[in-house]
């Protein structure tokens, strides 16, 4: 699919996606998607569950290998890359926080540069506990004594501690209560600004997509069936998938604008 309303096909992308196959068998998990994904934006991979979003992201970092076509980094295809440079240059932020429960904090930040046989010096792992707003003394704790929000800010430093150029992000916020989720998605999206990043989040939640992202991508049975804008997308933009996800929090708030609504009429009755 050509690009609607989102990039298109660019002169120097950082990520390109050309006709990328994943099949499991006899099902098809990724149909020959084709995208550009421009330096510096923040892209949200959106679609139900099964759409292929997830594996679609995978192939960014080769923990999935399309059965077709390529995905390149600044026009080098990843898989012909070392694992641990192209990992260094690519951030990953698991479903599920994914932390090493036997490591403490600082091990799990560290995971990444020790493997590509680098020390991480203490100063930069308190510089990225700060980062992500917690206190340098937790870099000694074990991940149990965390709470899930804390974890997933580790998990968020460990993938910043190569200095990546891109971020990816795996359904980052999924496991946590809702008051958690938005502050941590304000904090990855602060991040993203400060420190210069081209970030790819997967998420199945079309109002986080819309509030955190520049450019919306929407997934179904495998395609890319949407490229648009967060606006465009709520003027009704992106076609009949697209504006099923687009209903569910616009349904969501006018119902919370209706309660509202009757709630102040029967405090003004009661008056």
């Amino acid at each position: 699919m050509s690009a609607s309303g989102g990039a298109g096909e660019l002169a120097d992308p950082v990520i390109r996606f050309d006709a990328v196959t994943k099949r499991y068998g006899g099902v098809v998990a990724v149909d020959a998607v084709t995208c550009d994904i421009a330096g510096g934006s923040f892209t949200a991979l959106v679609g139900a569950s099964g759409s292929g979003k997830s594996t679609l992201l995978k192939t960014i970092n080769t923990l999935e290998t399309p059965g077709e076509g390529r995905v390149l980094l600044h026009g080098q295809d990843v898989a012909a890359m070392a694992p641990a440079r192209l990992r260094r240059r690519v951030g990953y932020v698991f479903q599920g926080i994914g932390l090493f429960p036997h490591f403490t904090v600082a091990e799990n930040i560290a995971i990444g540069p020790r493997l590509a046989g680098e020390a991480l010096p203490r100063e930069r792992i308190e510089e990225l506990l700060r980062l992500v707003e917690l206190e340098p003394e937790m870099a000694s704790r074990m991940p149990d004594a965390l709470s899930g929000g804390q974890r997933q800010r580790v998990g968020v430093a460990r993938a910043l501690a190569g200095d990546p150029e891109l971020l990816i992000m795996d359904e980052p916020f999924g496991a946590l209560d809702p008051i958690t989720r938005d502050a941590l998605g304000e904090k990855v999206r602060e991040l993203h600004d400060t420190l210069g990043l081209t970030t790819i989040m997967v998420t199945h939640d079309m109002a986080e997509a819309l509030l955190l992202a520049d450019r919306v991508l929407v997934m179904e049975a495998g395609r890319l069936v949407a490229d648009e804008h967060p606006r465009a997308l709520l003027g009704g933009a992106g076609g009949e998938t697209a504006q099923g996800l687009v209903a569910v929090p616009r349904e969501q708030a006018e119902r919370l604008a209706h309660m509202e609504r009757d709630s102040g009429s029967d405090w003004a009755g009661a008056v």
